[in-house]
C-alpha cells in the first residue's frame, strides 16, 4: 500500500508485556509521561493507556498531527533521561513492541449520531 504524503495524523503505539503485578505502576508512569508530552509539545492530538484483560499487556497509544511532532516530543524525553527504555527497566517489561502509523482514513460519530468516514488522499 502506498502511503499518502498528505496524511491527517500520525499514531505511535508502544505495547509492553509485563507481569500483572507491574500493571498499575506502569499505567501510572505512562499516564504521567503522556500528560507531560501533551502539555509540553505542539501537535499533540490524543492518547490512551490501555490494558489487556489478563493484565500482561499495556498499550500506550499517542496521536500527533504529524510524525515530526511525535518524534520531537520523544527526543525531548530522551534528552531528559525519561525515555521508554527507563520505563522498560523500571517495570520489568519482558517484551516491547513499537509501531508507527499514518492516519489515512477515520470514522467518527458526529453530534447528530451519524457516522462519517473521512478519506485522506
Amino acid at each position: 500500500m502506498q502511503v499518502s504524503a498528505k496524511s491527517h495524523g500520525f499514531t505511535q503505539m508502544i505495547e509492553f508485556q509485563i507481569e500483572p503485578r507491574q500493571q498499575s505502576a506502569l499505567v501510572l508512569a505512562l499516564s504521567e509521561q503522556t500528560e507531560r508530552l501533551a502539555q509540553g509539545h505542539e501537535g499533540f492530538l490524543s492518547a490512551s493507556v490501555q490494558v489487556s484483560e489478563d493484565g500482561r499487556r499495556v498499550l500506550n497509544y499517542l496521536q500527533w498531527q504529524t510524525r515530526e511532532d511525535g518524534d520531537t516530543a520523544f527526543k525531548c524525553l530522551e534528552r531528559e533521561g525519561e525515555d521508554f527504555w527507563t520505563l522498560i527497566r523500571a517495570h520489568q517489561a519482558t517484551a516491547v513492541t513499537f509501531g508507527s502509523f499514518q492516519v489515512l482514513r477515520s470514522i467518527e460519530r458526529s453530534q447528530d449520531n451519524a457516522l462519517a468516514c473521512n478519506l485522506y488522499r
